[in-house]
């Protein structure tokens, strides 16, 4: 039996579910609004990099979900299980069972560190593996970096789709950059082994990264190379080829581990799902294609586009109209593009800021070729980004808006 029941229920507190929240209570005026989230903490992901890189200190990249949350909305602090959108029901881990009248499924993905034989989550952060996709491992890659003396170096990117997929190769950039800097380059090898076929999956940028980046520095890329086992006390790595089947064992000193990503279990076992287990949603609606009272954004959301926040900020707005228009009965008007952003760190103080739409088109904002390195892009990633992410993004606001004059003393937990 249904112990509760709202009008609108938000699965996910994330940079989708948080934004959408505010939207609900503050533009479309909701008064019944509940979002479930688990977790006490709301991270920051995409300045990982950044961390891993030695830029920028852990503990600034996180905030309270209770914080972050519009106080309207009532926040259930537990972890959904399934859904049945034929009785218009999700139910808890405690067994609880929410009803609703609509749904937004903001719920993220999953990252499957043990598809990897012989690793688990907690392997990582010792014995030279380390990962940025990991508030718990993300510190251990900046002591790598910092305290490499040569040898190899190895970063892995697995098959898509993944969430920031410029995050893998991005923090390769970074660590060869430092390795030059500290003087040692000439004594270390920077291999990317990525499952992709190209380096980027836009030509455009693909091609600059190429030109000023993987062939001048002398980046080893290897393409179609998927990491399935890690032997963490050998150091060694096992990569399939994905086109061949052949495997190849490499020994490395330290290894950047992207770990496997998949939709969300609920998700994957519930009717929401499409054939790869993703919300089965209209790619420019966003909303599903079998129950017109559902909608999904963000990363669990079944479309071809890139994984980022920046994709969140373009599908709010549409989710937010198409929403009140289902309600009100009206047709959906408004189409999501597409659109993605990654900003493409290729070195201390350098960024390529990649801007596209759905089927690779690109789409850039500034009065300039973004496909060259620039200092202006790497501000832009450093210090806008933020402020557009904790006062914009997860507020539910658009640019621009009023910037606190104490938000300064806001890059740290609050």
């Amino acid at each position: 039996m249904t112990q509760i029941r709202h009008s609108v229920v938000i699965i996910g507190g994330g940079a989708a579910g948080a934004g959408m929240a505010h939207r609900l209570v503050g533009q479309l005026k909701c008064q019944d609004v509940a979002v479930i989230e688990p977790s006490e903490v709301h991270y920051y992901q995409p300045m990982w990099t950044l961390v891993g890189a030695g830029v920028v200190k852990r503990e600034t990249t996180w905030r309270k979900t209770a914080d972050v949350l519009p106080r309207q909305a009532r926040w259930i602090q537990e972890r959904v299980v399934a859904v049945d959108p034929d009785r218009q029901v999700v139910e808890t881990q405690t067994g609880r069972k929410i009803g609703y009248d609509w749904l937004i499924v903001a719920a993220g993905l999953k990252l499957d560190w043990d598809k990897i034989d012989g690793l688990r989550q907690e392997l990582v952060g010792q014995d030279g593996v380390c990962s940025n996709y990991s508030y718990a491992t993300v510190a251990y890659t900046w002591e790598l970096i910092r305290n490499f003396q040569g040898g190899v170096a190895l970063f892995t990117m697995p098959p898509m789709p993944i969430k920031c997929p410029g995050a893998p190769q991005k923090i390769a950039y970074l660590a060869e950059d430092y390795f030059r800097r500290k003087g040692i380059r000439d004594r270390s090898t920077v291999h990317y082994l990525t499952s992709t076929p190209a380096i980027f999956g836009v030509e455009k940028y693909a091609k600059a990264l190429m030109e000023q980046v993987i062939r001048p520095r002398d980046i080893k890329v290897s393409y179609r190379h998927n990491l399935v086992a890690i032997r963490p006390k050998a150091r060694e790595a096992v990569f399939e080829n994905l086109d061949s089947g052949e495997t190849t064992v490499l020994r490395y000193d330290m290894i950047h581990i992207t770990p496997p990503q998949s939709p969300p279990d609920f998700i994957k076992n519930s009717p929401l799902a499409n054939a790869a287990g993703w919300v089965d949603v209209d790619p420019n609606t966003l909303q599903h294609v079998r129950y017109p009272n559902v909608f999904a954004l963000g990363d669990c959301a079944g479309t071809p586009n890139s994984k980022t926040a920046a994709a969140v900020r373009s599908q709010a707005p549409v989710v937010v109209r198409n929403l009140a228009a289902a309600m009100q009965k009206r047709t959906l008007s408004c189409a999501y593009d597409g659109y993605g952003s990654c900003p493409l760190v290729t070195r201390y103080g350098r960024v390529i800021l990649a801007e596209f739409l759905y089927g690779g088109k690109v789409r850039e904002t500034f009065p300039f070729d973004q496909g060259k390195e620039r200092y202006s892009m790497w501000l832009l990633k450093r210090y806008v980004l933020p402020i557009v992410y904790w006062q914009g993004l997860v507020k539910g606001r658009q640019w621009p808006w009023p910037i606190p004059r104490d938000f300064g003393s806001g890059h740290g937990p609050v």
